[in-house]
């Protein structure tokens, strides 16, 4: 069954945009500029830090990906 679902599979570049996207889309009710710190802490707390190496370099090189939420964090982070 291995190849199935190859189409569907998310690279890891991808699944970290996602998930920099959902927390922050999760965190929005806050109010933009709490959930940019939000988000920054979240990712500073829990993701490795070759996550949050690849998030920043993903950030500059893909700028449109991410929602404006979490891409302030992502800045957030990399002035760090």
């Amino acid at each position: 069954m291995a190849g199935a679902h190859d189409s569907d599979v998310m690279s890891t570049a991808d699944r970290l945009v996602h998930m920099a996207n959902q927390i922050a889309r999760n965190l929005e009710a806050e109010g933009d500029a709490r959930a940019v710190e939000m988000t920054a802490d979240h990712i500073r707390q829990f993701w490795d830090p070759l996550m949050r190496q690849r998030i920043v370099q993903l950030a500059l090189d893909r700028p449109g990906a991410l929602s404006p939420i979490a891409a302030a964090a992502i800045e957030r982070i990399a002035a760090a």
